[in-house]
């Protein structure tokens, strides 16, 4: 035993030698091998590689394979489809309609991010020649641009002080009822907070909020029940109707009123109160609609008890009581929040009543109260910490510049389609609305605009699509143009039967409570009653005081609308309200 383990053992002086000698034996024999390699490598290689022109090829088929992939060849559908329009289209303004193309192109497939394709037209304008770089940059920075911002601004602010979540459990625990649990009027309660956050904010960013919100309640229900179905569902469709009532809500409603100021810059502009008059009845009729047909569909009489196993009072109040008293920050984000709006409402009333604009010789947009106030949430300390104010520049890194780009974008090809004459053109393929019943022109605008936006997937491009082609016709049939605007603006929202056609519906079906077929049986009941109230309010409470006023018109032929008991007035002539348009 004390042999074998003098053998094995470096410890003892015999086993030292053993692998002194093994080691001295392994590094001669590593050496013999590595000299005799060297030898016949370079004794049988050539001085230049025999496989050379295999190993090319083979690099430039993957080079070649790299290059050409599908999202390059997005990329270039956009400049080639350009060249072509160019080259073949002999018509009146075909360089914007093929910068037009381009643009949609890359739009439609996101072959290049949304925010660089919307700044393409400052570089595409100048190069093909329809507008200075000064003209396009304008458009980039209107009114309604400094309104988005001072928007956003502040609804960062609610967001960091956490002031939605407040509101909406608040609102929840009036609407709740009592013991058991009232499923139909929480519902209520949650929808109605959603779509109340969406007038005054992006529906995107509403629904980024308030779905945590409302997942937060339905965290205790299980995941097959249909009222949590409803609770998704109301909250993405509440975003893009209580967006409907306001300008800053979304952001079809700055491109229709960008549009209408650059097309008609002669004309009275669309103030926020002007919209809100009709936007907000129209939103309040959609509202309870969409309600209804969440309660018949998945709220059945008896799911009250379900319900009551699962979810009370005490659970909202105690998220409630987590969040604390208010602090004077938040008091104070509030208060700079209602003054906005105040001043919104109050800046232009009536022609009988004139707001407080006035007194600045009318000079002052919603976009100029907007910064306004903004500015003030850097002025205002909060009072946490000293010198600290209610909001600083790195809270507002967060600021979705991919939608004020959009906008830009949308005022800048609104330009272009007006200077070139691509709209006349265009606008002969939807001639057939000059054959329409006139108490048939918004339904039938509003039904194609609607179809549209389920494909485009995006209301701000089909919007910015469409409505220079329906202020064209509007001129070729000599009626006001916003007859034909705002239906084709509102429809481009009623995007509610894809999951693609918003992010807001992305966003509702990631959550895994909904799918295609709940949006759908959902989604088209809700299209149709909004079409039909479009086709109540346009020749109701969209002729006047509120959108579309006849004043000084000099020839108006009034006909009985016998289901409203009220007078439709068509146009038998050339009015002179509308001079500008000619």
């Amino acid at each position: 035993m004390r042999e074998k383990y003098s053998v094995y053992c470096p410890a003892t002086r015999a086993g030292q030698k053993l692998v002194g000698y093994k080691l001295e034996f392994l590094i001669l024999q590593r050496r013999a091998e590595q000299s005799s390699m060297d030898e016949n490598s370079s004794s049988s290689s050539p001085l230049l590689p025999l496989h050379e022109s295999s190993s090319s090829s083979s690099s430039s088929a993957s080079t070649l394979k790299s290059v050409l992939t599908v999202k390059n060849l997005l990329i270039l559908s956009g400049p080639l489809l350009c060249s072509l329009i160019c080259l073949f289209v002999k018509l009146d303004g075909g360089k914007m309609l093929g910068v037009l193309a381009w643009v949609f192109v890359w739009w439609l497939t996101e072959a290049v991010p949304m925010p660089i394709t919307s700044m393409s037209p400052l570089f595409l304008f100048p190069l093909f020649g329809i507008a200075s770089s000064d003209d396009v940059a304008r458009s980039y920075m209107d009114d309604v641009i400094s309104l988005v911002l001072g928007s956003f601004i502040l609804a960062l602010a609610v967001e960091h002080y956490n002031i939605h979540t407040r509101l909406a459990l608040n609102i929840t625990l009036v609407f709740c009822g009592g013991d058991p649990v009232n499923p139909q009027l929480l519902l209520l309660g949650i929808c109605g907070t959603t779509a109340f956050v969406s007038m005054w904010m992006h529906n995107t960013p509403t629904t980024v909020m308030m779905m945590p919100v409302a997942t937060g309640i339905l965290q205790r229900l299980p995941s097959g029940e249909g009222f949590c179905k409803a609770v998704v569902l109301g909250v993405i469709y509440s975003a893009t109707i209580g967006g409907m009532s306001t300008l800053t809500g979304t952001g079809v409603n700055l491109i229709l009123v960008g549009m209408w100021k650059s097309y008609f810059p002669e004309a009275d502009p669309l103030s926020f109160s002007t919209w809100f008059f009709f936007g907000f009845p129209m939103a309040l009729l959609l509202f309870f609609a969409l309600w209804a047909i969440l309660c018949l569909a998945y709220c059945p009489r008896g799911s009250a008890h379900t319900l009551s196993a699962y979810l009370d009072r005490a659970h909202i109040k105690r998220e409630l009581d987590l969040l604390g008293p208010m602090a004077f920050a938040e008091k104070m984000v509030l208060a700079v929040f209602s003054a906005l709006i105040v001043l919104w409402m109050t800046r232009s009333i009536t022609d009988d009543i004139p707001g407080w604009g006035s007194l600045f010789n009318d000079r002052v947009g919603d976009g100029t109260v907007s910064v306004m106030m903004a500015t003030l949430l850097f002025i205002i300390p909060n009072k946490k910490q000293q010198g600290e104010k209610l909001m600083d520049w790195n809270k507002c890194k967060k600021l979705p510049w991919n939608i004020v780009l959009l906008l830009g974008a949308g005022l800048a090809i609104a330009d272009g389609v007006r200077t070139s004459g691509v709209a006349d053109v265009l606008a002969r393929t939807l001639d057939f609305l000059g054959q329409t019943p006139y108490l048939a022109i918004a339904p039938t605008v509003c039904v194609i605009s609607g179809f549209m936006t389920e494909l485009i997937t995006s209301n701000n491009a089909t919007t910015t699509i469409l409505v220079p082609l329906l202020i064209q016709i509007a001129k070729n049939m000599n009626v006001h143009p916003l007859l034909l605007m705002v239906p084709g603006a509102i429809g481009a929202q009623f995007a509610f039967l894809l999951p693609t056609a918003t992010p807001s519906n992305v966003i509702g079906f990631t959550t895994g409570h909904i799918d295609v077929k709940d949006m759908l049986k959902t989604g088209l009941p809700l299209k149709l009653a909004g079409t039909l109230a479009l086709a109540i309010l346009m020749p109701t409470l969209g002729w006047s005081p509120c959108l579309c006023q006849p004043q000084n018109w000099t020839t108006l032929k009034p006909i009985q609308y016998p289901f409203f008991l009220t007078h439709v007035y068509i146009l038998s002539g050339r009015p002179a309200a509308l001079s500008f348009l000619y």
